[in-house]
C-alpha cells in the first residue's frame, strides 16, 4: 500500500480545450498533485494516431521538465480517452515503455461512436448536426472533412485496433460516465435527455444510459466495471443539475471531480 502522490497527466476531447480541467487543477493543487496539460487543439484536420503521436512527444517533454522518472496518471476527457488508450495499446502496446499507472476515462467512446456514424448518416446527419450546432460541434461542422470524427466511427481502422490491441495489464483502468434514469429532459436538452447508440443489429435507437453524446455500450472496456452517477432533479439532496452530467460538463461535475480524486489519492497501485 502506497499513499504516494503520481503526477497527473489531462487529455481533453474532441472539438475543447484544456480549460475544461480548471475545475480538477483546483482540487489538484489543494491536494499538492502534479499535473501537466496536454493540449492538441492546434492539431485540426490531424488523424487521432496523429495527435497520439504528439502526445507520446510532450509525454516526453513534461517528463523531462518536471523530473517525473516514475509512473504517471492519465485523467482523459471524451476522445481524449481514445488518444490515449491508442499511444498505450496500439503504439506502445508491445514494448511498454511508458510508465502509466492508471488511465481514467470520462465519458470514452471506447467501441466507437454512433454519434460520429450519425454525423456520416445520408439522411439523419443534416438534422442530427442542426441540433448540435453551437452546443456540441461549430457551425459549418463537415464530419467528411473531419478525420477525427471519421476515426472513431464503429468501423473505422483506428477502433479496429484499439479492439485488436487489448487493454495493458500493468494498468489500472476507470471508467466514469453518467445516466438519466429519471428521462429528465434537461439532462441534454438537444436529445430530450436521450444518447443515440447502435444496437447489435446496426440500428440507431435512443437509450437513457448514456450521457447525451456517449452510450455507455460504447464506454465499455473488456472486465472493466463502469462508475455510473445518475442524474437527479435539480435541488434533490444538494446533488448537481441535471446538465451537469452530460458529455460537455463532465470534467467540470463535482461528483465526477470526487470520483477522479479518489483515484488519484488511493492506495490501490498496480506498480508496486
Amino acid at each position: 500500500m502506497s499513499t504516494r502522490q503520481y503526477p497527473v497527466i489531462l487529455v481533453h476531447g474532441w472539438n475543447s480545450h484544456p480549460g475544461i480541467w480548471k475545475r480538477l487543477i483546483f482540487h489538484l493543487n489543494a491536494a499538492g498533485i502534479p499535473y501537466g496539460r496536454f493540449d492538441h487543439t492546434g492539431m485540426n484536420g490531424s488523424s487521432l494516431p496523429e495527435i497520439a503521436g504528439s502526445l507520446h512527444t510532450y509525454l516526453r517533454k513534461v517528463r523531462s521538465d518536471n523530473g517525473w522518472s516514475g509512473p504517471v496518471d492519465m485523467v482523459c476527457h471524451s476522445l481524449g480517452t481514445c488518444i490515449v488508450r491508442y499511444l498505450l495499446e496500439v503504439m506502445d502496446g508491445s514494448e511498454r515503455e511508458l510508465n502509466v499507472r492508471q488511465l481514467i476515462g470520462l465519458g470514452p467512446p471506447n467501441t466507437g461512436s454512433a454519434l460520429a456514424e450519425l454525423f456520416n448518416d445520408p439522411t439523419r446527419s443534416g438534422e442530427i448536426i442542426n441540433k448540435l450546432t453551437g452546443v456540441f460541434v461549430p457551425r459549418g461542422f463537415d464530419p467528411a472533412g473531419d478525420q477525427i470524427i471519421q476515426d472513431v466511427r464503429p468501423g473505422s481502422q483506428v477502433i479496429h485496433n484499439l479492439l485488436f490491441a487489448g487493454l495493458r495489464p500493468d494498468i489500472t483502468y476507470r471508467v466514469i460516465v453518467t445516466t438519466n434514469p429519471r428521462d429528465i429532459p434537461g439532462f441534454f436538452p438537444s436529445f430530450e435527455g436521450k444518447t443515440w447508440e447502435l444496437d447489435e443489429d446496426g440500428k440507431f435507437r435512443a437509450t437513457l444510459d448514456g450521457d447525451g453524446v456517449v452510450a455507455h455500450r460504447e464506454s465499455v472496456l473488456p472486465g472493466i466495471s463502469l462508475d455510473i452517477l445518475p442524474a437527479s432533479p435539480d435541488n434533490e439532496k444538494n446533488l448537481p443539475a441535471p446538465d451537469q452530467y452530460c458529455h460537455i460538463n463532465l470534467p467540470r461535475n463535482p461528483l465526477v471531480i470526487d470520483l477522479i480524486m479518489q483515484y488519484l489519492k488511493g492506495t490501490t497501485d498496480k506498480n508496486e
